[in-house]
Formats: structure tokens, sequence, C-alpha cells
């Protein structure tokens, strides 16, 4: 099964490379093969949620919710689209300023 969750679409390098994740399959292939460091506190529990969800132990939106976290403390721009609450809107979560 697809464990799909709402379009992350993270900038990586400064604009210059961008992946778009829409699967818990997606966001493991980018976790573990493709994540500029394997540390990190948000990191290691991206990848804990992400085993979670594929092994139906969790929801997806917790997914959506570890990579937003994941990758503002890597420093990668994550943007998002949100429909919670009946409403949308974006989200972009900032670089911490290096």
């Amino acid at each position: 099964m697809l464990r799909k969750f709402p379009t992350i679409i993270l900038v990586f390098a400064e604009g210059k490379d961008r992946k778009v994740i829409r699967t818990a399959r997606e966001a493991a292939q980018l976790l573990l093969k493709e994540w500029p460091t394997d540390d990190g506190e948000e990191f290691l529990t991206a990848v804990r949620i992400c085993l979670e969800v594929l092994t139906g132990e969790s929801e997806p939106e917790k997914l959506h919710e570890a990579i937003v976290r994941a990758a503002y403390e890597a420093g990668i721009a994550a943007i998002t689209l949100i429909t919670a609450l009946g409403f949308s809107g974006s989200i972009q979560s900032a670089r911490p300023d290096s």
C-alpha cells in the first residue's frame, strides 16, 4: 500500500536540487540514500516514523510532520500544502542561519 500524505517539496543546496515526497516509500528512499546528514534527533525520529508508517504502525501525517522537522534541522527548505481545518495554505520552513 502506498502510504500517502500531503506533498512536501524539499529544496537542497541553495535551490539547485529539489525533491518531491508524496509517499512513505519516497520518504524512505530520500532519508536513507539522499539525506545530507545521517545524524540529528529529528532525522532519526523521521527514519523511525517512516518505518512505522511502512509497517502500518503509524499514520502518514506523523511522517509528514517528522520530515518537515528533520528538514529544518538539516537546513533544508521544506514547502508543503496543508489542508487541515478546512483551509489551504503553504508553509515554508526557513533555513536556519549559518
